[in-house]
């Protein structure tokens, strides 16, 4: 391994080691609490511009393979963790992480003290910081930092969306999966506007009978909304990303004219974001945010509490309920988790119902949709 040198932007000026790419980097630090599933939070393109600390500590143990990536890429700018163990053991790997993140140029530290690291965050908040495997001097990292634009100074959605539409026909079951001339036998096909869509969150949505079409986030309002009126889709759902929702002006236009056209609409995390947004109710940044896979939601609807996955740095106001039911609440810090709106057919959830990586207690909101689009 070589030795890597991370700056942060409080100061902090630390050494470890590197087992990813060999690069000098600049992101958002923040720290994820999930147990399982590295792969799947290091290809989810809504870490996009973000080191994602791991506070569990041994890391690498079951190696890599194609069917559990959430993307086509890996879209994370590193990891930092305890024990990185390239000695994986797993039927289904197909290579070691370290194999995986120098493939997709990451950088992977290790040997570090993520319980410090976890607690530094949770205290003063996420950070920007820079890591590298090429420059110890500390003077000069913290110029590269100071030099470099913010995480909410960058547009990440047009790194991470599709540039051209296409058609999704996978499952979460084996034997789900459908031709596209197949698709008339869904209940319903709606446009997925593509913000940095997990793969299985459109495995999901096949799975509750509705054919999937992905459009890049340069969508037109206008073209939906014909297609609507011609029964060529039935609704519309926001899809997760990275980044500050409030960079997104051109997004929130569009948003903005599919509301006013009452299409069934449905959104996830940064889709819900946006929502609100476009109603006229701004996000605010949370100081550390919620990053995990064992998140408490109740869910005011049945009264229940579901586990869930998350990851987001921003959060709904609480005004909004001005002009929408809240349905969901975080019981760590009592957030809005999710809302249906008062006057258009329009839901939204912050949390994560697709199960991967994480629980699947959320997985019924996907058929609600379904319900919606019915109504």
């Amino acid at each position: 391994m070589k030795k890597a040198w991370i700056y942060l932007e409080n100061g902090t000026y630390l050494e470890a080691n590197s087992f990813g790419a060999d690069d000098t980097s600049v992101g958002e630090i923040v720290f994820n609490t999930s147990m399982t599933g590295y792969q799947e939070i290091m290809s989810d393109p809504s870490y996009a511009g973000q080191f994602v600390t791991f506070t569990m500590p041994e890391i690498g143990n079951v190696g890599v393979n194609d069917a559990d990536m959430e993307s086509k890429s890996a879209h994370a700018k590193g990891m930092l963790v305890r024990k990185y163990q390239a000695r994986y053991s797993n039927f289904r790997a197909e290579a070691s992480l370290s194999d995986f993140l120098i493939k997709h140029n990451i950088m992977g530290i290790c040997d570090i003290d993520t319980r410090f690291l976890t607690k530094m965050i949770r205290k003063e908040g996420a950070m920007m910081m820079v890591v590298s495997t090429k420059i110890s001097d500390k003077a000069e990292l913290e110029k590269i930092l100071k030099s470099s634009p913010r995480i909410e100074d960058v547009n990440y959605i047009e790194q991470v969306s599709t540039k051209e539409a296409y058609l999704h026909t996978s499952s979460i079951y084996a034997d789900r999966e459908f031709k596209y001339e197949e698709a008339p036998k869904a209940e319903a096909k709606v446009a997925v506007i593509d913000f940095g869509v997990k793969r299985n969150i459109l495995n999901e949505l096949v799975s509750a009978n509705i054919a999937v079409e992905v459009v890049p986030n340069s969508f037109l309002a206008e073209d939906l909304i014909n297609k609507y009126n011609a029964k060529e889709i039935d609704g519309v759902f926001l899809s997760n990303g990275p980044g500050d929702p409030l960079v997104l002006k051109k997004e929130q236009e569009q948003i903005k004219k599919l509301i006013a056209a009452k299409i069934p609409m449905f959104g996830i995390c940064l889709g819900h974001q946006l929502l609100s947004i476009s109603h006229g109710y701004d996000t605010f940044k949370l100081k550390f945010g919620h990053h995990g896979g064992n998140h408490p939601v109740k869910n005011i609807q049945t009264g229940l509490v579901e586990i869930t996955a998350q990851n987001h740095n921003y959060n709904v106001p609480e005004n909004i309920v001005e002009i929408a039911d809240v349905t969901h609440v975080n019981l760590f810090d009592n957030t809005i988790e999710g809302l249906k709106y008062k006057d258009a057919p329009i839901f939204s959830v912050q949390h994560h119902p697709e199960s991967s990586p994480g629980p699947k207690e959320s997985r019924y909101i996907f058929n609600e949709f379904l319900s919606l689009i019915k109504r």
